[in-house]
């Protein structure tokens, strides 16, 4: 027996170090091929230092407000100094208050899921991965439906990856890291855009409750939603902020206070295209930056991507100018003139359309709407046949419309909701500063939800009166007429190219047959004179000037172009007028100062693009021309109603049947324009009292100067004019000059008439 025993011995030790290293070789050797990649992707040393993530591109104001993001996940990295430290009190207490004590796989945590989880059963134990496995994770995302063995790989190697995060990062780096790359749900990709979105506040500004109840929607974000399940997520608020008290990062006393604190969503706004302020613009910017990053290359060799590259795209707008002049368009618009249509259409079978149309035209108006509609090419699409489509749109179905209080749940037809639509009137607002060609504000419509058409880029309409101020430039240009300079206002008639005679009307017969001023016949919107004009310097001259001007929409050059019949966007017509403001050199609207890469290095700057369109004399006295118009014309309710006596030039403009109205007005530092009409040209009121462009327009461009006046936050010059450096020999006051009665040459040339 005794001489078994030491055999035996050496058995049984040998049994027990194989017992003891097994194990440990086993592990080395799966957790080494695991690293080599033998069991399928790891990241490499480049990927860890340089994570791939879908990062959105932000879009900044000259101010520095952030207006919206292009994104496929909304997503904006930040730094672990931008954090809130209740948001990092809140995140340790409730998934992993051991995180600094651990290097990337907490042994504890995983003795406890084995014993109590597994093999205890008790589910509500609580999970083992630590904050930088729930990073692996997010950032080397699981094949969809593991089978149970290819889970336990997915978790070895996460727990690799994580020990590999541990080494390359601090521990305030992975926390950073992390919250950049969890989802709260709401299109809300990482902590900045979750603050923006629940809280429209940024992450370091996060109070106590509101860290709470974002760190307790992480486990589950449609569950915890604190708008559609408001108790839900009330119950998870508190759980966090009873763990933050356990570990003590609050008091009792705290808790108990903040735990009373009901949630307040009133800032909650989802962050997409048809929210936040700029709709318009921001579209606009996402079709131009679509096309420019087909052109531009990043360092790797691959086109950006405005939706994955995180670019930061620093514009000219002024986030404060911006919103002024969204609630100019909102409170008159919404306040006033939509509810003067409805009731000025009230009783009409054949509202909104106009009676000049015939039924066949309004059904092919209604026709080509539906074709155009998104629910229409849908249909066409999956394959139905026309008539089931027409079968659909004169069906009832429930829907949600857009109305000036708000949206509001119906029940119509989809012909109906496109005749709904059709009655309320648009517009398009855009503000210049003259000297720059920045686009300090830009509203491309009334609701971008559900009036996608931009009317500022995208939508040109007949301009009017408003084009006469470049056919005056003419004469001024040529040193032939000056402000005060006297015509006949007497008819002109032209012959047409088919043998055909013209003669262009006026609006009434005041001073029909006398002498006038040019600023008195510009202020009062003469056509008489303007056909004098176009007669004596021809439409190819004129064409030749707009064109220096910007103006790049087709012109034909007929005499009728002298009373404004071409269609012209919002920003050529603004653009254009902003060259008298900046002494005669046109500057092209500028809408982005420079793009930058999500490191902050500089991909492209924007330069100007300007042009000498006429001498400083000249734009001077089309600016003295223009202030005639608010001084004594057609602009006059800017002193009379809304009070606005400082020098402001300016132009007003009503089109064929009212269909369009139009004001742009000037001052030294900013021009604006706006458009006001329907969505079809045989839409509009009855009346010129209601559908000129002082009652439709001018009220907008008043109401956004007014506000900007009132903003002390904004430097709005409410000064003159520089006049040119060089002396002018020339009389601008009328009034004067009427008294003086200096010579002057004859200009009442038969021949012209």
């Amino acid at each position: 027996m005794s001489k078994k025993k030491p055999g035996n011995f050496k058995k049984y030790l040998k049994v027990f170090w194989i017992i003891v290293f097994l194990p440990l070789v086993l592990a080395l050797l799966i957790f080494g091929t695991i690293s080599l990649g033998l069991w399928g992707f790891m990241p490499s040393f480049e990927e860890l230092e340089n994570p791939k993530s879908n990062l959105a591109s932000e879009i900044y104001s000259a101010d520095g407000e952030l207006l919206g993001t292009f994104y496929i996940h909304n997503r904006s990295n930040i730094e672990y100094d931008d954090l809130s430290p209740n948001l990092v009190k809140a995140l340790l207490a409730t998934e992993d208050i051991r995180f600094h004590n651990h290097s990337g796989v907490d042994v504890r945590s995983v003795m406890r899921v084995i014993f109590r989880n597994i093999i205890g059963g008790q589910r509500s134990a609580g999970g083992g991965s630590t904050l930088t496995q729930q990073l692996a994770k997010n950032l080397f995302p699981r094949q969809e439906s593991p089978s149970t063995l290819q889970l336990v790989i997915i978790k070895l190697k996460e727990w690799v990856t994580a020990a590999r995060l541990e080494r390359n990062y601090t521990k305030d780096e992975i926390i950073a890291m992390y919250l950049n790359t969890v989802d709260f749900g709401s299109h809300a990709f990482g902590i900045k855009s979750a603050a923006k979105t629940y809280f429209n506040t940024s992450p370091d500004s996060l109070r106590t409750e509101e860290s709470a109840l974002l760190v307790g929607l992480l486990q589950a974000p449609s569950w915890y939603h604190p708008v559609r399940n408001t108790e839900r997520s009330l119950q998870r608020r508190n759980v966090v902020l009873s763990q933050m008290t356990r570990y003590g990062y609050i008091t009792p006393q705290e808790f108990d206070s903040l735990r009373a604190t009901p949630v307040d969503m009133t800032r909650f706004s989802i962050q997409d295209q048809n929210t936040g302020p700029a709709t318009y613009f921001r579209e606009y910017l996402r079709n131009e930056l679509t096309e420019w990053s087909k052109t531009r290359v990043k360092p790797d060799g691959e086109n950006y991507n405005i939706y994955k590259d995180g670019l930061k795209i620093y514009t000219t707008i002024d986030s404060r100018m911006q919103r002024h002049a969204e609630a100019a368009v909102a409170e008159h618009m919404g306040g006033y003139l939509q509810k003067e249509f409805f009731d000025h259409w009230k009783g009409f079978p054949n509202a909104p359309f106009g009676a000049d149309l015939s039924s066949e035209e309004v059904q092919q108006l209604m026709n080509n709407s539906m074709r155009r509609s998104d629910r229409y090419r849908y249909l066409q699409r999956i394959g139905m046949p026309e008539d089931s489509i027409r079968l659909n749109f004169n069906t009832l179905a429930r829907m949600r419309i857009f109305t000036w209080e708000g949206e509001k749940d119906t029940i119509m037809t989809p012909m109906d909701s496109i005749r709904y639509y059709k009655h309320f009137l648009n517009t398009g607002l855009m503000a210049v500063e003259p000297q720059t060609g920045f686009v300090k504000a830009y509203v491309g419509g009334i609701d971008f939800k559900h009036f996608k058409f931009d009317h500022v880029t995208q939508s040109k309409r007949q301009v009017g009166s408003t084009f006469k101020p470049f056919l005056y430039t003419l004469a001024m240009r040529e040193g032939e007429f000056g402000p005060c300079s006297k015509v006949p206002n007497i008819p002109v008639s032209f012959e047409l190219w088919d043998g055909t005679v013209w003669t262009p009307k006026n609006s009434s017969d005041r001073r029909e047959g006398e002498m006038v001023t040019l600023k008195w016949a510009l202020a009062n919107s003469v056509n008489y004179i303007s056909a004098f004009l176009i007669k004596r310097y021809s439409p190819h001259a004129l064409i030749d000037l707009v064109e220096r001007l910007g103006i790049t929409s087709p012109l034909d050059p007929v005499p009728a172009i002298a009373l404004g019949t071409p269609d012209i966007s919002v920003n050529e017509m603004v653009g254009a007028m902003a060259t008298f403001a900046n002494k005669g050199v046109h500057i092209q609207p500028r809408f982005i100062t420079h793009i930058e890469d999500n490191n902050g290095n500089l991909v492209e700057s924007f330069n100007v693009v300007q042009n000498e369109a006429m001498n400083e004399r000249t734009a001077y006295l089309m600016l003295e021309l223009m202030k005639g118009v608010v001084e004594s014309g057609t602009g006059i309710r800017l002193r009379l109603r809304y009070g606005l006596n400082n020098p402001i030039a300016g132009k007003t403009g009503t089109t064929q049947n009212n269909s369009d109205g139009w004001f742009i007005g000037l001052t030294p530092d900013l021009a604006a324009g706006v458009w006001v009409g329907a969505e079809d040209r045989g839409i509009r009121f009855r009346t010129i009292t209601l559908g000129q462009g002082a009652n439709m327009a001018l009220p907008i461009w008043a109401k956004f100067m007014t506000r900007l006046y009132e903003d002390e936050s904004i430097n709005i010059s409410q000064g003159d004019f520089e006049p040119p450096l060089s002396p002018m020999n020339i009389v601008t006051d009328c009034d004067r000059f009427e008294d003086e009665e200096p010579p002057q040459r004859d200009i009442f040339d038969q021949s012209i008439f």
